[in-house]
């Protein structure tokens, strides 16, 4: 796949980049420079290999998922500006 100066200009513009004519074509280059490595890629066999979340492998911390604290809505909003019927209560932003 290659990219012409004009679709490097209508990336520019969807990125909402402003890119000077006389720079088009060395941003389409750039662009093609990352699509080769992009092919590149695409060409290693990765069959049998796991995804992973991190370079080293670790895993990661579990706990059991139990309520800790809570219980206390007086207390919880006693520092809001507006509480209505146990909640907090914000202006209305939407018409």
């Amino acid at each position: 796949m290659s990219i012409d100066e004009g679709t490097a200009a209508k990336v520019a513009h969807l990125a909402r980049i402003k890119v000077e004519p006389e720079e088009l074509p060395a941003l389409a280059s750039e662009f093609n420079t990352i699509l080769g490595f992009i092919e590149q890629l695409n060409e290693v066999d990765v069959e049998g290999i796991e995804p992973m979340t991190s370079v080293t492998p670790q895993r990661l911390k579990r706990r059991e998922d139990t309520v800790t604290a809570g219980g206390h809505p007086d207390k919880v909003l006693s520092n809001a500006p507006d509480a209505r019927e146990g909640f907090f209560a914000v202006p209305k932003v939407v018409e």
